[in-house]
């Protein structure tokens, strides 16, 4: 299992699709940002959904990855949109 923070900026065309791919595995935090814990299958299959609905000459697409969600720290300032319940998929 990794823990995954990933962030898109893609034409407003394909930003439902990709929301609605990046609910399937992760948690949204806010606008353009999912983060949880997936299976290296399920990061294989999140990234292959998502690699076939970007234009890679225009939209960008980050994943962040770290071995657990206990190696950093998160800072929120003002209202939090989604509370972190561990989410395993």
């Amino acid at each position: 299992m990794k823990y995954l923070l990933v962030v898109y900026d893609v034409n407003e065309k394909r930003v439902n699709k990709i929301h609605k791919i990046l609910k399937k595995y992760l948690v949204w935090q806010q606008n353009s940002t999912f983060e949880g814990c997936l299976s290296q299958s399920n990061i294989k299959k999140l990234f292959y959904e998502v690699k076939n609905k970007i234009d890679e000459e225009e939209d960008s697409f980050v994943i962040y990855f770290f071995n657990s969600n206990k190696v950093f720290r998160k800072v929120i300032d003002g209202k939090e949109k989604c509370i972190f319940n561990n989410k395993f998929i």
